[in-house]
């Protein structure tokens, strides 16, 4: 019985399931199919999508075609279409994914379906499948709430509140938005472009409020959805453990509640998927598996992504190293380092910094490598660190750095004064030394002192030298010997100076004497002649000379094949003679070549010279004879020459006129005498002498000195005239009586003059003693008139006449003036004199005017008025250099 049950049953299962294919088939050829049904619909609110699943048509084909429309709230609102292809396939099942803009918690959303077999007639719509929205009994609730929402997206917020109760406003970040109606009592608005907040928390606030008064929010937090893995690669360094990274993009806060999840799979192996970091994934070596594909992905609750990547993990070898020993020197340094995974043939870099990169193969049959790096600086701090390939392709990590410092160094370069001593052979030898750290400054340089050795026919003596002392005194015998100057450290070493002094002897050149030009930029530029027998070089001493304090000696070394030096300005000071001696060295020391004196930089406040007081001067000439040291070290530039100048001194001359200065130039500075000619007898002239430089002239010494008389000229001047006259007097004695009958016709008064000469005589005599008489406020006018204008050049022109002058008579004189016929009113022309020379002469011009009242006593007929004696200078209208004289009586 039990078994016929069984039986029927199954029996029953196949009927249902053919009349089931049966009804889900398409139909004949012309006629529609048969009425699909929804196998299932599923919501994800989180993703807020519908799932939904149906069987396919029995025998559906690729042309099949299947309408879906989605509806949202009880009124079956369709908002959403779409015709979808069906695949044919092994399965009969069918699923389809749609996405809501509005959350599915919201509202109650619907589907339904139908079909289309080839290409025919639709179906009939299935039944509508509801998947309901949440029903509110007490307060008002806000979807989606606690969410992670995608940066840049829209969404929709809406408020579904209890029975008899609405919504009247909703607000996104304490914004209000417009209100969208969902159905009957939920409302909604959308939000575009969603940002992430730059506030700690990454949250956006929606609050609603309900017709009651009543307030509830939510919040959602917004992050951006996972990035593709970059730069994949995966090495490793012992051929046991792989290391894979990559960049993983776009950084997230630490507060973002997106968390990623970070997995590694390796495709071609049955090994276990691997949790990894964010960038970087960790994982054993698969036992023979030469060729890795693997596969990264990146998951959180936006989204996915991944990426794959090949390699063959011989290729991916980088090696890992660790630092040994560090072994530091003066200018090197030993570095070791161990390789994990014991690799071998090795291609390594090493990085000095600061410095270069030194590569070497490591074939050591070790786990450790080694290498020397030389050519550092003393006494520097330094970094290293090293990195190493198995194939010269792919480098592994270079290693933390390793920090040293080398050990100082100073270097000593000696010198010396050699003095022989009168009483032997012997000689004194001053040693001088400076000391030098090179390189750089890391760390106190501390000299505890000096060893100094020297060597001399077989004999070797030692002392030590305190740490302050840069010189010492040596006496040796004629022989040659040879020193050396060590300085002694507490740490680092020293490089020692060597010098050999020559045989007594040895003379092999006569040095020769120059004098050096300063260069415009102050400093020397110094030029000697080679020797072909100089094998190690040159050396420059100097020293300042004139200067009380002993020299301060200093020198520098020139290396074999040079023979010029510029020394800067900042070296020397200007006004000081520098004496630079120039030596050769040999295989038999250095020997003395060149002398070479200069200035820096000369100046002009040279000092004045001593002149000699006893001068002797001429009539037309003075000789200045002084003193000067021109080769006095003290002096502030070479004496190139003397500058004399004389210059008339005295009333009536004028300063710094050509015809009163006189200039001479002595261009030797050993000649201390000069003569000059061409000066004025008995004129005060004022001398000066000052040495001449490069710059010019220094300080002047002056004196004052007067030229003598010439008693011989003035001797001529006077017998000259003499002798002339007397020798008139001799040639016109024989005719005395001619000249004067001619004489009284010259002066013979004009025709119809009736003047007798006794009553002129009276006239005139009468005449002086009222004038002489006459007391000064007697005189209707009386005026003197002295007038000094720039002298004339025509010096020879008298412009007084010496015989009306002579007229003038003083007032004791016992004679008379002589007879002179005149006429009443006679008024003679005017002598007018012309000058044309360029310079105006001084006139003196003299006006006597005297007045005889004619009122009071009128002349009488026939007897002469004296009106008025006029002798002016004035100048003319025309050009600047004339002039007119005029004299004349009234």
């Amino acid at each position: 019985m039990k078994s016929v049950t069984v039986f029927s049953s199954h029996l029953l299962r196949l009927f249902l399931i053919f009349f089931k294919h049966q009804a889900e088939s398409c139909s004949d050829a012309g006629s529609p199919p048969l009425k699909p049904t929804i196998h299932h619909l599923e919501a994800v609110s989180d993703k807020q999508s519908l799932v939904v699943s149906w069987l396919r048509n029995y025998g559906a084909s690729e042309n099949d075609i299947c309408e879906i429309q989605i509806s949202r709230t009880e009124s079956y609102n369709i908002i959403y279409a779409e015709n979808v292809s069906v695949p044919a396939g092994d399965s009969n099942k069918y699923s389809w994914t749609w996405t809501s803009d509005l959350p599915l918690e919201c509202v109650d959303h619907s589907v339904r379906i139908r079909s289309f077999c080839n290409q025919t007639a639709p179906s009939p719509w299935s039944d509508w499948t509801t998947n309901r929205g949440v029903t509110i009994e007490h307060k008002t609730r806000i979807f989606p709430s606690k969410r992670m929402l995608r940066e840049g997206s829209s969404a929709m917020f809406c408020c579904v509140p209890r029975a008899g109760v609405s919504i009247t406003s909703i607000t996104f970040s304490n914004n209000p938005y417009p209100l969208l109606s969902v159905g009957a009592r939920v409302k909604a608005i959308s939000v575009n472009n969603l940002t992430i907040p730059t506030t700690r928390f990454k949250t956006l606030t929606v609050t609603c409020t309900d017709s009651t008064g009543e307030t509830v929010y939510t919040a959602n937090n917004i992050s951006f959805p996972p990035q593709k893995p970059r730069n994949l690669s995966c090495a490793t360094s012992d051929m046991k453990t792989v290391a894979c990274s990559w960049d993983s993009g776009r950084v997230r806060d630490q507060f973002d509640r997106n968390k990623q999840k970070h997995t590694l799979y390796v495709k071609n192996s049955d090994q276990a998927p691997i949790i990894c970091e964010p960038s970087s994934c960790t994982f054993p070596a698969v036992a023979q598996l030469q060729e890795y594909n693997i596969l990264v992905e990146v998951k959180d609750q936006l989204g996915e992504e991944s990426e794959s990547y090949s390699f063959n993990i011989s290729d991916r070898v980088l090696p890992v190293l660790d630092w040994d020993k560090v072994i530091h020197g003066v200018m090197d340094v030993l570095l070791s380092w161990s390789v994990q995974g014991n690799l071998k043939n090795l291609f390594c870099q090493v990085q000095t910094s600061p410095g270069s990169i030194t590569e070497l193969i490591c074939n050591s049959g070790s786990d450790f490598c080694k290498v020397k790096v030389e050519h550092l600086q003393p006494n520097t701090h330094y970094s290293a660190r090293v990195r190493c390939s198995v194939d010269g392709r792919l480098w592994g990590e270079w290693t933390p750095n390793t920090f040293f410092t080398t050990y100082p160094l100073v270097t000593l370069d000696l010198w010396r004064r050699i003095q022989p001593l009168s009483a032997s052979d012997d000689r004194c030898v001053t040693l001088l030394w400076s000391s030098e750290a090179v390189g750089g400054g890391a760390t106190p340089v501390i000299i505890q002192g000096y060893r100094l050795e020297r060597s001399q026919g077989g004999e070797t003596s030692m002392e030590v030298k305190d740490s302050g002392q840069n010189q010492a005194v040596v006496f040796i015998g004629p022989g040659r010997c040879d020193v050396t100057v060590r300085a002694v450290l507490q740490t680092g070493s020293s490089v020692p100076g060597n010098i050999t002094v020559p045989p007594k002897d040895v003379t092999d050149f006569l040095p020769s004497t120059r004098r050096l030009s300063s260069i415009s930029a102050g400093g020397f530029n110094l030029l000697w002649d080679e020797r072909s027998t100089i094998t190690c070089g040159y050396t420059v001493e100097w020293c300042i000379l004139g200067i009380p304090e002993p020299c301060t000696l200093r020198w520098i070394r020139v290396p074999e094949g040079n023979n010029t030096l510029l020394l800067p300005a900042k070296f020397f000071k200007p006004g000081r003679r520098y004496l630079f001696n120039i030596y050769g060295c040999s295989e038999h020391g250095d020997t003395l070549l060149e002398i070479q004196t200069g200035y820096s930089q000369e100046l002009k406040s040279v000092q004045a010279p001593s002149l000699i007081e006893s001068v002797q001067t001429t009539s037309s000439s003075v000789t200045l004879e002084w003193l000067y040291d021109e080769e006095d070290p003290a002096q502030p530039a070479f004496i190139t020459g003397y500058l004399v100048t004389v210059q008339k001194v005295g009333p009536g001359t004028w300063p710094n006129l050509t015809e009163n200065l006189f200039d001479v130039s002595v261009a030797d500075p050993r000649q201390k005498s000069v003569t000059i000619e061409g000066l004025q007898q008995q004129q005060e002239y004022s001398c000066s002498v000052s040495a001449l430089t490069k710059a010019g002239p220094g300080l002047p010494a002056s004196i004052a000195i007067r030229t003598r008389t010439n008693y011989l000229s003035h001797l001529a001047k006077i017998l000259t005239p003499v002798l002339l006259l007397l020798g008139c007097m001799v040639l016109l004695w024989p005719r005395r009586k001619v000249l004067k009958n001619g004489l009284k016709q010259i002066f013979m008064y004009p025709a119809g003059m009736n003047i007798k000469t006794p009553e002129i005589d009276s006239f005139l005599y009468e005449t002086d003693q009222k004038l002489q008489n006459q007391k000064v406020e007697d005189c209707i006018s009386c005026d003197i008139e002295i007038l000094n204008i720039k002298p004339l050049l025509c010096e020879t022109t008298s412009l007084r006449d010496p015989d009306f002058t002579n007229t003038l008579y003083s007032a004791g004189s016992q004679f008379p003036p002589p007879s002179v016929p005149l006429l009443t009113n006679y008024c003679p022309q005017s002598t007018m004199l012309l000058c044309n020379r360029s310079t105006l002469q001084q006139v003196t011009g003299v006006s006597n005017r005297s007045y005889l009242s004619i009122a009071a006593n009128p002349p009488e007929p026939g007897e002469a008025t004296f009106r008025e004696l006029i002798c002016s200078s004035e100048p003319s209208d025309c050009l600047q250099e004339q002039c007119v004289v005029i004299c004349g009586y009234i």
